[in-house]
Parts: C-alpha cells; sequence; structure tokens
C-alpha cells in the first residue's frame, strides 16, 4: 500500500538550467525556515546529481531515472511532516504527473524566462552553440524541454520581478 504525502508540502520548481529555480527556491527555503514551517528541507538538482546514481549520465534515461528518484526523496520527506522544495529542470511530464498523482501536497512551480534571456545570462556556459556544448545534451538547446501543462504557479523571471517578489507569489499560493 501506498502512503500519499498528508504532511509537508512539496515546492517543486521546474525550468531550463538558469532560469533562477535555485535562487527563488532558496528565498522560498529560507522563508519557510524563517516562519519555523514544519523544517524545511531543500534539494538542488545540481547536487543531487552528485550523490545519487546516474548522475555523471546526461541522456534522456538517465534524466528521468534520476527526476524520479527525486520526486520519491521528495515524497518520503514531505510524507515525514517535511516542507521540501526541490530545484530541478524536471524535464519530462511523465514525472511531474507522478508528483501530482502521488504526492497530497504537491505545488508545481514553473520559472519561465525567454530563451532569449537564459543565452544572455548563459551562467554556466551551457547555451554556447558552439564548442563542447554543441556536443553536449543541453536541454533547451539540443534536448526537448516539455513545457510543463498544467503548473500550479508560473513565474515569468525575465528580469521584471526581483526574487522576494517572486518567493512571495510561491508563498502566498499555499494561504
Amino acid at each position: 500500500m501506498t502512503r500519499k504525502n498528508t504532511n509537508g508540502t512539496l515546492y517543486w520548481f521546474t525550468g531550463l538550467s538558469g532560469a533562477g529555480k535555485t535562487l527563488i527556491g532558496g528565498e522560498v527555503h529560507e522563508r519557510l525556515r524563517e516562519l519555523d514551517q514544519k523544517k524545511p528541507i531543500f534539494l538542488d538538482g545540481d547536487e543531487l546529481r552528485q550523490v545519487l546514481p546516474l548522475g555523471d549520465r546526461y541522456d534522456p534515461k538517465a534524466r528521468k531515472s534520476l527526476a524520479l528518484s527525486y520526486a520519491k526523496l521528495s515524497k518520503m520527506l514531505a510524507s515525514q511532516g517535511f516542507d521540501v522544495v526541490c530545484c530541478t529542470v524536471s524535464m519530462f511530464h511523465s514525472v511531474r504527473e507522478w508528483s501530482r498523482s502521488n504526492i497530497d501536497s504537491y505545488v508545481e512551480v514553473y520559472v519561465r524566462v525567454p530563451f532569449e534571456v537564459l543565452i544572455e545570462r548563459n551562467q554556466k556556459g551551457l547555451y554556447t552553440v558552439a564548442g563542447p556544448a554543441k556536443k553536449r545534451n543541453v536541454v533547451g538547446l539540443n534536448e526537448n524541454f516539455e513545457e510543463p501543462r498544467f503548473p500550479d504557479i508560473i513565474l515569468d523571471n525575465d528580469g521584471s520581478h526581483n526574487i522576494k517578489d517572486l518567493a512571495n507569489m510561491v508563498l502566498d499560493f499555499k494561504k
């Protein structure tokens, strides 16, 4: 018998690399800590990738497996009463749909940024179309990103809002 999450909330931040998921999610996490709500836990996809199997692979099958592992870990933590802020590209509908179906208090936050802005920011050098990036599996550049169909919240992080305001939009959703 599978238990659904009845205690904590999973705030699932999804979007392309460089969209600001970790920055906004980190602000939400800090605010939850200040409110002392259910001892929040912060999970970042880049950090999780370093500790889970397949973390050194970027093919679609490994990415899907990792994303599902993130979702299952988040479910386990939320079911123990923790609020979980998980920031990951989460490029597949199937993983987000699994989370929505299996986690009662699941809040999907899509951090949307125009691709031109991502290229301009290019914080990790992923969106360089020449050289090594051209040969890698970069989501949004040469790997498909399945844009969320029905996110609970869409945050347009194009530079027109500050991080605190974007975090407020997430926290206001749960009130």
